[in-house]
């Protein structure tokens, strides 16, 4: 097996692992201002996508300072995968939500997996064929940019449906699970989606 395909099924169990676990981490820090930059604040798509880009960006900055005599394609590769993982988890939500008319937990934690799953595949093909070399700097603009925006949004939101709860607009419910263990108490959650 050679270092990139090694190197990316770790990158893969890394941001699994790492983006389950930062879902939990603003709540674990009392609820810290700098922990929130980096982790979901709330439940809104738009933070939910920090699971996915803030693990697979420190380990794309690893692997590039790893694999970038062997592989110099390797920045384009990542930063793709980083963009399209980041860009499959509202498009599939809203997807799926929008069809079955409530979002469900299960479907969101595969939505998770099938993005980090999508973004490694991508890294790692684009890494490989050398595509996309050309468009580095356009591609890590991107990224940049989605890396201020999420600095900027985190604590000054736009009032659109990306940046809010999902209980918070009309024509989705969320499934007492989709919470995050966020909601305690059983007869409030209850209240707050009537069947």
């Amino acid at each position: 097996m050679n270092n990139l395909k090694r190197f990316t099924i770790i990158g893969i169990i890394f941001v699994l692992i790492t983006g389950t676990l930062a879902h939990f981490v603003y709540d674990w820090s009392g609820q810290n201002h700098i922990a929130g930059l980096f982790t979901p604040v709330n439940e809104s798509i738009w933070e939910h996508i920090k699971l996915l880009y803030f693990p697979m960006l420190i380990y794309s900055v690893f692997m590039v300072f790893t694999l970038k005599k062997d592989f110099p394609c390797i920045v384009s590769g990542f930063c793709l995968g980083i963009l399209a993982g980041t860009c499959f988890i509202p498009i599939f939500y809203y997807a799926y939500s929008f069809i079955l008319g409530k979002d469900f937990f299960v479907l969101d934690i595969c939505t998770f997996i099938f993005s980090v799953l999508l973004a490694f595949w991508l890294s790692y093909k684009y890494t490989l064929s050398c595509k996309l070399e050309s468009y580095t700097l356009l591609l890590l603009l991107f990224v940049c940019v989605l890396f201020a925006c999420f600095f900027v949004f985190t604590y000054h939101a736009p009032n659109i449906a990306i940046f809010q709860e999902p209980n918070a607009y009309p024509g989705i419910r969320q499934s007492m699970n989709s919470a995050g263990g966020r909601c305690h108490d059983t007869a409030r959650c209850e209240s707050m989606w009537p069947e």
